[in-house]
């Protein structure tokens, strides 16, 4: 943004036009006793020259060129130069809400590629304009199960997403539903303990694919214990995985949903994400947020609508399925460029690169003195490591002393893994940094500690 500060005149004029003498004046309706009192005494303020290199100076403090091996939803994945430079361009970056379908082809073709995307990733019928989040995706899936069983009681496996599993807890607390948490059973879900929580009043079962843990989870079998007592099967799918995996439509799924970060975005310290929701045909007119659809005009040439709008702000609430009135239509658009560029064969790559990769790394960390697998199972790209010092000491060292994040310490989601660390491979870590990593690691397996959890 441009430096423009409002000069003594700016502030003048624009006082006159709102008809007050002063900006104290604007203060009126804010009681006496919880104005400010006294000056903040702010540094004089900077020219936008000084500003600026003072700026690159506090940002030059921060550290650079880490390697980062933590994932648990958001991963550190290469993106295309291509991709920065197109989803820059002002048409993507300032298009609004594609309500007007004569002057928002752009932006509507985009959404209806991304849709197309999701339904081969997800091997379901029909994908959404994108949600917030993986989590909204999720809680949003829960409420959709509901609504179409008429059921209020969910079964989710705790190997899903804590942020996940947190964020449906939060938009089910205003309602008379019931979420059943299963505890895994060495890493994977408990489908024994699963069974006996399933009846004729459960209304989905939350799994994910691989899980939390990195771990692929037997979604046939999900799909059969839930659909024996009528329930929905919603699956949580990782985006990369799915390009050399089974898709959850052809294993059952009623539903699929996710993050899709992963897909062309940056972390960015977390957010923005993207989620994304896919479900079977049946599904589809209970399908939350925006749809796109491809038809043709009066001349018979293709074109791009929203189609099925079934939210409060289309029809009346209480037929509403969903209460999301927007898209994440930039990060939307990233991903949609990010599998164009790719191809089914360049996210094929990505998938096996991590792969290779997450499994060379393990081989080598397991072989330390102290490191041993926390789960026994068939892991794609992440996987939980037993570390000999906890997680979080071992993490914070590792970050100040050789600069590498090393994973996500996994007593943040689940108290008895203080030893937990959940480390995550991809396509962009080197042999070399794979190798300082795991000699780095080796230097604190000899650190002594008086137990493990």
């Amino acid at each position: 943004m441009p430096y423009i500060p409002n000069t003594d005149d700016d502030r003048r004029i624009m006082l006159e036009k709102i008809g007050v003498k002063s900006f104290n004046d604007l203060l009126k309706p804010v009681p006496e006793n919880v104005r400010l009192k006294e000056d903040l005494k702010l540094p004089e303020p900077l020219s936008e020259m000084e500003l600026l290199r003072e700026m690159k100076e506090m940002a030059g403090k921060n550290r650079s060129g880490m390697a980062v091996f933590a994932g648990g939803g958001v991963y550190d994945h290469f993106i295309p130069a291509a991709l920065e430079n197109l989803l820059s361009r002002p048409e993507f970056v300032t298009a609004y809400t594609p309500y007007q379908a004569e002057v928002a082809q752009g932006t509507l073709q985009v959404i209806y590629e991304f849709q197309t995307g999701i339904c081969r990733l997800t091997g379901m019928d029909v994908a959404n304009a994108s949600m917030y989040d993986g989590g909204s995706a999720a809680a949003e899936a829960v409420a959709l199960a509901i609504s179409a069983t008429n059921r209020e009681r969910v079964v989710i496996s705790d190997t899903v997403s804590p942020a996940y599993r947190e964020v449906t807890a939060t938009y089910m607390s205003g309602r008379n539903v019931e979420i059943v948490t299963v505890p895994n059973k060495g890493g994977v879900s408990d489908f024994d303990a699963v069974k006996k929580e399933l009846n004729e009043k459960t209304a989905a079962l939350v799994v994910s694919y691989p899980n939390f843990f990195g771990i692929l989870e037997d979604i046939e079998a999900a799909a059969e214990m839930i659909h024996a007592v009528g329930g929905k099967l919603i699956v949580a799918l990782d985006p990369v995985a799915a390009a050399i995996l089974k898709t959850p439509g052809d294993l059952g799924a009623d539903i699929v949903v996710g993050e899709g970060q992963p897909l062309g975005i940056p972390m960015n310290f977390g957010g923005p994400l993207l989620g994304f929701f896919a479900v079977k045909k049946e599904l589809v007119r209970q399908l939350p947020g925006r749809l796109a659809g491809r038809t043709v005009d009066l001349d018979g040439k293709p074109g791009f609508v929203l189609t099925l709008q079934t939210r409060e702000q289309h029809i009346r609430r209480e037929k509403a399925s969903s209460n999301i009135c927007t898209n994440q239509a930039l990060c939307a658009t990233a991903a949609t460029i990010y599998l164009s560029l790719m191809g089914k064969q360049g996210l094929k790559r990505v998938a096996l690169l991590c792969l290779e990769k997450t499994h060379r790394a393990a081989e080598k960390i397991f072989a330390l003195d102290g490191y041993e697998p926390l789960f026994k199972g068939n892991f794609v790209r992440e996987f939980a490591v037993r570390t000999p010092i906890p997680a979080k000491d071992l993490i914070d060292r590792m970050i100040i002393e050789k600069n590498i994040l090393p994973g996500v310490n996994l007593r943040r989601f689940y108290p008895d893994m203080s030893h937990g660390m959940l480390v995550s491979v991809t396509e962009k870590r080197t042999d070399k940094e794979i190798n300082e990593f795991v000699t780095a690691l080796k230097e604190y397996s000899s650190d002594k500690i008086v137990s493990r959890v």
